[in-house]
């Protein structure tokens, strides 16, 4: 069958049970469980618009438990097991062994240089970009390119840029934008910068950056045009210049925001794998949390430590999930 016209019967199915499954759940309701008929009428109607809501939301609730409360209670049983010894239990033994791990504390420590990096960069340009392309006429369509990496997979981006990180030989033509320039300016061989130790992290990071600052200034590109006209007003009367305004006038006004764009942008640098993956591979120090949990589940197949790190990972994003609710609460109120 062709894909156009398996997408199509999709979507008919798909659309077609949504709507049959709430027709059918009111007439159950309704009709069945408490009809508005005889003497118990009122007190059918309240029962039925109580028992409504959670009708409409159980297959949100059972998309939800089977698709992430159940593969998160069974990660963890599996990270107490061994499937050498037929999946019997060990209890803290895989965590043991994990924390034991070189590469482990390898992707650990990467990670934390991750979140210190990623996060500040990407949400300061985009704060910058933000308040220059605000001031400019053609600043929509400085925005759209910005914005253009966010349209692109990790994997796309990958390739992008080690494209421009590439390096040939010595006396050849490099086609690596970057060691064209190294080449032409400095005069020395083109460098391995994916091989060097160290940088080659902070190299993987900016294809991160790239991506995410273009996110960043859209937030909080709409954060500054929020600000009330005239505290601006107030504070040009009072004096302020542009670096007294944006940094005692917006920034703060804006610092919700601000927090929830670093908050967004951390919670996918812990999670981040597409990039070094495709790059390279957790090799020459490079190694991540999610690559390490990747290798240790389908190339080591071992699924008790690799579980183990996946919630090392579900812990580290808890609690900064934890607070992004929280923060949104505190706005809804």
């Amino acid at each position: 069958m062709h894909p156009a016209i398996q997408g199509l019967m999709t979507i008919v199915i798909g659309v077609g049970a949504c709507v049959a499954y709430f027709y059918f759940s009111n007439q159950l309701v309704d009709r069945v469980l408490f009809p508005a008929k005889g003497p118990n009428a009122g007190r059918n109607i309240n029962r039925a618009n109580m028992v409504r809501p959670w009708l409409f939301l159980f297959p949100a609730l059972f998309a939800l438990t089977l698709y992430l409360a159940y593969p998160v209670v069974e990660t963890l049983r599996l990270s107490m097991t061994d499937r050498d010894q037929g999946g019997a239990f060990v209890g803290l033994a895989n965590y043991s062994q994990m924390f034991s791990e070189p590469k482990f504390w390898e992707a650990m420590t990467n990670n934390m240089l991750w979140l210190f990096v990623v996060p500040a960069m990407s949400t300061a340009l985009g704060l910058i970009v933000a308040q220059l392309t605000d001031r400019l006429r053609w600043g929509n369509i400085a925005k759209s390119l910005i914005f253009m990496p966010m349209a692109i997979s990790f994997v796309g981006a990958s390739v992008i840029w080690k494209l421009v990180y590439d390096a040939r030989p010595p006396d050849t033509e490099q086609i690596g934008v970057l060691n064209a320039m190294y080449v032409w300016f400095s005069g020395n061989d083109p460098q391995q910068w994916l091989t060097t130790p160290f940088w080659n992290n902070f190299f993987l990071m900016v294809v991160l950056i790239w991506i995410q600052t273009g996110f960043a200034m859209v937030i909080l590109s709409a954060a500054l045009r929020g600000i009330p006209e005239e505290t601006i007003e107030a504070a040009i009367v009072d004096g302020a210049g542009p670096f007294q305004i944006f940094f005692k006038i917006k920034v703060p006004q804006i610092y919700p925001t601000i927090m929830v764009v670093w908050t967004t942008i951390t919670l996918v640098v812990l999670k981040i794998f597409d990039i070094v993956f495709a790059m390279t591979n957790g090799q020459w120090g490079t190694q991540v949390l999610a690559n390490y949990m990747f290798d240790k589940l389908f190339r080591a197949n071992d699924w008790g430590v690799g579980s183990a790190s996946a919630i090392v990972i579900m812990v580290l994003v808890t609690p900064i999930l934890v607070w992004n609710v929280v923060q949104a609460r505190r706005e809804m109120r």
